[in-house]
C-alpha cells in the first residue's frame, strides 16, 4: 500500500453487526410491528440476515402496496423499542478510537435510516466523525468516495461490494450473517474475527 499520511487516513465502518449488535432491538421492533399489524413475521429469521435495506426485508412479509407504510411505522417506533436493547460489539469503540488516534477520520456508512443510526451511536458512545445512512452494497461507494475512505469494514458481502466499488480495501469481520468463506469468496481483502483485532491491524496498515 505504501506510506500513508495519518492526515489522510479515513476508514469507513458498517453499523449493524459490525459496530453494534442490534439484533435484540430489531427483533423487539419487528415483534411490535407484527402485533400491531397482525402479520406473522419470523423475527428470528429477520435478525439472522441483517444487512440489506429495510424495504427488502419488509417485502418478505407485506404486499407491495403495504411495504412503505410498514417501513414508516417501523422507523417511527424504532427509537422507543430498539435503541436500549442494542449493545456495542466487542472492540467497536476501540476500533473507531484507533482510527482517530492515528489522526484519521472514522466514517459510519450504513443502510439504516440515518436518524435511528445516529441514536445508536449516541446511546453507545461510539464517536464516529461522520455518519451516512440509507446506503447499501455498491451504493455505499457514494459516501466512501465522497469522504476519501481508504478502508471499509463490514460484516456482509454487500459491504465487500461497497468497498470495492469505492476502490477501498475491504476488511471483513465475521460478527454478522456472513462467515469467513462467504466474505472471502466475495473478495474481502482482510478478514478479522471481530473488531478487537482491528487496532493492531490498522497500525500495521497505516505504517506500511
Amino acid at each position: 500500500m505504501g506510506s500513508m499520511s495519518s492526515r489522510t487516513l479515513t476508514v469507513g465502518f458498517d453499523l449493524d453487526m459490525t459496530l453494534i449488535d442490534s439484533r435484540p432491538g430489531i427483533k423487539a421492533a419487528y415483534e411490535r410491528l407484527a402485533a400491531e399489524t397482525g402479520v406473522d413475521i419470523d423475527t428470528d429469521l429477520v435478525v439472522g440476515r441483517l444487512g440489506p435495506p429495510l424495504e427488502d426485508e419488509m417485502a418478505n412479509w407485506f404486499p407491495a402496496d403495504a411495504i412503505a407504510g410498514a417501513c414508516d411505522r417501523y422507523r417511527a417506533m424504532y427509537p422507543d423499542t430498539a435503541i436500549a436493547p442494542t449493545t456495542a460489539l466487542p472492540g467497536a469503540r476501540e476500533a473507531v478510537q484507533a482510527v482517530q488516534a492515528l489522526g484519521g477520520r472514522a466514517v459510519v456508512v450504513t443502510a439504516k435510516y440515518e436518524p435511528n443510526a445516529k441514536l445508536h451511536l449516541a446511546h453507545l458512545g461510539i464517536a464516529a466523525d461522520v455518519l451516512v445512512g440509507g446506503l447499501w452494497a455498491e451504493g455505499k461507494a457514494e459516501a466512501l468516495l465522497e469522504h476519501g475512505a481508504r478502508v471499509y469494514v463490514g460484516d456482509h458481502t454487500g459491504d465487500v461490494r461497497g468497498a470495492h466499488a469505492a476502490g477501498a480495501l475491504s476488511v471483513g469481520v465475521t460478527t454478522g450473517p456472513c462467515d469467513e468463506r462467504e466474505l472471502r469468496t466475495a473478495g474481502a481483502d482482510v478478514i478479522l474475527p471481530d473488531l478487537t483485532a482491528f487496532p493492531a491491524w490498522l497500525r500495521t496498515f497505516a505504517g506500511a
